[in-house]
């Protein structure tokens, strides 16, 4: 039983994660590199918290609750004293996964699960930064954390029985759904709605079809709730990008290359909603 996590990255995901943890009793602490980082990521979930409490779906105490058991830090072995459980959700990058999950291996008691937010790069190779790769996981979240019920939870080559348990067990806790996946790129969800993305990017591109008209047409012709492009703008395009880079450079296979459109809107800084533009417009 999980009883208090550490999440590195206080990002979008990162956050939501410890959000969703301290939601359901798990004192939790949010670690970043930089003060501005952990702050806009308390920021992001007491936002979140405060407009449950507006509608009416928590008390003031529940409120209060929620947001003390979230601590903010930028100290890594703060952050991993004492904890049962260590989530990491830093950018989509394998050399930086690895030097993190070295660090975290050095700092927390064999018995402690360390878990990947990845969601496309191998587990295992994570793990071989490791002295003790049968407790190295993945628990693959989607975006809003808060919201979207699925975990992928991929078991590495050396991952224990028990820490698979223990991931299931855990997501399970906060409310999630886990589905078990190999652990190969892209693992389930992301080999299909990479491509999906992908897809969407080039038909603007190419100028075959409008924005609107591409999620219009997922909605209302697939059923699919979101549209492609309303997830990528959700999602942050440098995300959606560095996912496609990753499933490129791991199965060579052209379909997973990046649309030229990705490059270009992130030298313009059109990250979609965190910087107000993206394939939309959030200024107007």
């Amino acid at each position: 039983m999980v009883k208090k996590l550490c999440v590195l990255g206080a990002g979008t995901m990162g956050a939501g994660i410890a959000q969703v943890a301290a939601e359901h009793g798990i004192e939790t602490a949010l670690r970043d590199i930089e003060d501005e980082f952990v702050q806009r990521g308390l920021n992001t979930i007491s936002k979140f918290i405060g407009r449950k409490f507006e509608k009416g779906k928590i008390s003031q105490a529940e409120h209060d609750q929620i947001i003390a058991r979230i601590k903010g830090t930028t100290s890594i072995k703060e952050a991993t004293e004492g904890v049962d459980m260590v989530i990491e959700a830093v950018i989509e990058d394998i050399d930086l996964k690895m030097k993190v999950f070295k660090e975290i291996d050095d700092l927390c008691p064999k018995d402690v699960v360390l878990s990947s937010n990845t969601s496309t790069l191998s587990i295992s190779k994570i793990a071989s930064a490791t002295r003790y790769p049968q407790r190295v996981i993945g628990t693959h979240f989607f975006s809003p954390v808060p919201v979207m019920r699925l975990v992928e939870v991929i078991k590495g080559e050396k991952t224990a029985d028990f820490v698979v348990a223990a991931a299931t067990e855990f997501c399970k806790h906060i409310g999630k759904t886990p589905i078990i996946a190999k652990d190969v790129p892209g693992f389930i969800v992301n080999r299909f709605m990479c491509l999906l993305y992908n897809e969407a990017a080039n038909q603007i591109y190419a100028g075959l079809a409008s924005v609107e008209d591409i999620d219009l047409g997922l909605k209302l012709g697939a059923n699919h709730p979101m549209g492609p492009v309303e997830i990528m703008d959700m999602a942050g395009i440098d995300v959606v990008y560095n996912a496609l880079k990753a499933m490129y450079e791991m199965t060579g296979e052209e379909r997973y290359k990046p649309s030229p459109v990705f490059e270009q809107m992130i030298k313009d800084n059109h990250l979609g909603r965190k910087t107000g533009k993206g394939f939309y417009n959030y200024s107007e």
